[in-house]
């Protein structure tokens, strides 16, 4: 029988904070992944228009092996400049890449959504104190969804967007989580039958009465270049390598293409993370190929797709609509 974690979040993950800033009136926010003890990381970008910074670090061929946070942007290419505000607020606790005299370089690989022209402003005034704010926000315990961060200003197949998390605890004990900005061109509502495309996920009635309401959509919106993109995490207390996380990485996205269709379109920049913090040894099953963690891999990244896919369910039900955006709840 599937189950989640205790708070049915990222943060259930050990080793994983948690923060946001969240700016209403500019319809726009950061949400910040923080790994206090580092984690090794790898990404995977489906997307033809994204906005990101640090990903060529994450490939598995190049030096680090570990970052320190991941940060979701709103605000487009704008948006970007919050991780410098998180990269000062790790440097100041002695977190990153250790270099001479003591100093380090913290690693905070970073992606953007596109939010622009939808709040008072057409660009918000994001910057470095974004950052830092969602950083002072950051906890073990932190599991806001919907309006909120990252998800703010995010606009999904026509209704409001936003942020949504989930988890799972594997029969081997490895927990499983997803946190993800939810920004699409592509609708998360199968038109059809007015629910979700992947309501069957769900856990133990996570999704709640909202869940399962069919709905009438409004009409769909015409696509407009680089004005969407759905950002996320996922993360696993397992041990991992960087080629491991990168696999993850694009196992996780068939989640998304799931749970949102169209999916990896022309105007959306799909981009997600994978971190994994160590805190649990990998389990080892031989099979076929005698490969020690082969099947650990598989099961990591069946689980961590339907976490995403059930996260990004979450974002659509829990989110509150502003201005011509109605929410799902509204409907």
């Amino acid at each position: 029988m599937l189950q989640t974690g205790e708070k049915n979040a990222i943060t259930d993950v050990d080793g994983i904070w948690v923060g946001h800033f969240s700016e209403i009136r500019q319809a726009s926010g950061t949400t910040v992944i923080i790994c206090p003890d580092g984690a090794v990381g790898g990404v995977d970008v489906r997307g033809s228009a994204p906005g990101t910074r640090e990903t060529d670090l994450l490939e598995p061929h190049n030096l680090v092996e570990q970052v320190n946070a991941v940060v979701l942007c709103g605000g487009s290419l704008y948006g970007l400049a919050a991780a410098d505000g998180v990269v000062r607020w790790l440097a100041q606790r002695g977190w990153g890449f250790p270099l001479e005299g003591g100093h380090v370089a913290p690693i905070v690989p970073a992606a953007a959504l596109f939010d622009l022209g939808r709040g008072a402003a057409f660009t918000p005034a994001v910057g470095p104190e974004w950052g830092l704010a969602g950083c002072r926000d950051a906890g073990p315990d932190n599991t806001a969804r919907g309006t909120v961060g990252a998800g703010t200003g995010a606009v999904s197949g026509g209704i409001k967007g936003g942020l949504g998390s989930a988890s799972q605890v594997l029969t081997s004990g490895v927990t499983v989580g997803a946190i993800v900005a939810v920004n699409s061109l592509g609708s998360v509502i199968d038109p059809r039958t007015g629910r979700a495309w992947e309501h069957r996920l769900e856990i133990d009635d996570e999704f709640g009465p909202e869940g399962h309401r069919s709905v009438q959509l409004p009409p769909p919106p015409a696509g407009s270049a680089a004005a969407n993109t759905t950002i996320g995490l996922v993360a696993t207390d397992a041990t991992l390598t960087k080629p491991q996380a990168k696999k993850l990485a694009q196992m996780a996205q068939d989640g998304l293409a799931r749970a949102i269709r169209p999916a990896h379109t022309m105007f959306d920049g799909d981009t997600i993370f994978c971190l994994g913090t160590g805190k649990r040894p990998l389990p080892e099953t031989p099979g076929f190929f005698s490969v020690r963690h082969a099947q650990a891999i598989n099961d990591l990244g069946h689980a961590m797709a339907d976490c995403l896919s059930r996260a990004i369910i979450h974002a659509i039900l829990q989110a509150t609509g502003f201005g011509p955006w109605k929410a799902h709840r509204d409907l």
